[in-house]
């Protein structure tokens, strides 16, 4: 492994962790840097489609992830004052029959965890937060806020909507605040407390706010809400904030019982600000490349930001596989070529906020194999 060329991915989230893990077991002398010291389960969950299990079962955690994860049956979209149904999308059964592979939602920091475990024994490394980059032409070095300094040949940047291999490669530029906010909560599923059971996935609809809510155990016994509010100004500085019932029933008011009994139910709820970014004008320069949310942060309102990003990985992988690590830049191009217009697509309409609100046909995203999809050149275009 030592003589082999050296890849370096900046950022262990879930983008990161499934490139380190796709190119470990492909056979790449790769290590992963993490910022933080550690990691928790975070409250937070996660959609995880047939499109992204696909790649969970490259890695080798699909199975785990299906006995740990909830299986709805339909995708519901439910008018928020009265409940009637906007649309009713077929998963459960349909997902494994139709996409081949599942449809879940999970904790995301299961999730995490999962992906985490997956990894080779010494490729991962705590407590390395990026302070300077260096391309020298035939490397890259790396210096890091404790002191060291690593050199790679190819470094990948999954370091998120602030990273600084973005702004080295393009320079300091803060995201866009979209305008919106978005209360998240995990707790225990409420047994008494108004209208159940709830949907097994459910987004809660009104003209300018919603509210999506899901399972993420198997067990049902916890259960997640993410919603998408007005708010005018969020000062940067603040990566989130509490919130509180009393702000839940006042955003909410008027809405549907089943939504009250949630905001009833919950403990603890926090508010985050939806940051965006133009497309990028590139996603790679010399020995350096982007994924997930360094180049295309997106609203969550598609539940696809985690899946663009662990997608980019697996294409990466592909790439490097094909083309090898002696020609990057013709493997970035590639790469390149065959995900700018997915993950603009997909940026486009999370960004308005239209997804499965009536009966569409999801088979475009859902039904996508990064495995499989024959590979183009020369594309370089975005839906946005």
């Amino acid at each position: 492994m030592k003589n082999k060329p050296r890849i370096a991915v900046i950022g262990a989230g879930l983008g990161g962790t499934a490139g380190a893990a796709l190119l470990a077991r492909a056979g790449f002398n790769v290590k992963l840097y993490e910022q933080a010291p550690g990691f928790s389960r975070l409250g937070a969950g996660i959609h995880v489609g047939p499109n992204v299990m696909k790649i969970m079962r490259e890695i080798g955690i699909e199975d785990e992830l299906n006995r740990q994860g909830s299986h709805p049956d339909y995708w519901y979209s439910r008018d928020g004052k009265t409940g009637d149904i906007l649309a009713q999308i077929p998963l459960g059964d349909y997902a494994v029959s139709h996409y081949g592979a599942s449809y879940l939602t999970v904790h995301r920091g299961d999730f995490h965890a999962l992906m985490t475990a997956a990894l080779p024994p010494g490729i991962l490394e705590f407590d390395k937060r990026l302070t300077k980059v260096e391309d020298l032409g035939d490397k890259v070095q790396l210096s890091f806020a404790d002191g060291t300094v690593e050199e790679a040949d190819i470094v990948i940047g999954a370091d998120g909507v602030n990273s600084r291999l973005r702004e080295h490669l393009l320079g300091v530029e803060p995201p866009k605040y979209t305008g919106l906010i978005a209360h998240r909560a995990v707790f225990q599923t409420p047994v008494d407390s108004g209208p159940l059971p709830f949907d097994m996935c459910v987004k809660w609809w009104a003209d300018d706010r919603h509210m999506m809510v899901y399972f993420v155990t198997g067990k049902r016994d916890e259960i997640y809400y993410v919603t998408g509010v007005p708010e005018a100004e969020w000062n940067l500085s603040h990566s989130n904030l509490p919130s509180s019932q009393a702000e839940m029933r006042d955003t909410f008011a008027g809405w549907h019982p089943t939504v009250q009994a949630l905001i009833n139910g919950t403990k603890e709820i926090s508010k985050w600000p939806l940051l965006e970014r133009d497309p990028l004008p590139l996603w790679s320069r010399g020995r350096i490349v982007l994924l997930g949310d360094a180049c295309h942060p997106m609203k969550p309102h598609m539940a696809q930001g985690a899946a663009m990003a662990i997608e980019d990985a697996a294409m990466l992988t592909r790439v490097f596989q094909q083309v090898g690590l002696d020609d990057h830049e013709t493997a970035f191009r590639l790469y390149e070529d065959n995900r700018a217009e997915r993950a603009g697509r997909v940026q486009l309409v999370s960004h308005n906020n239209t997804w499965l609100r009536t009966n569409e046909n999801p088979d475009w995203c859902f039904g996508y194999d990064v495995f499989k999809e024959p590979l183009v050149e020369g594309r370089r275009k975005t839906a946005a």
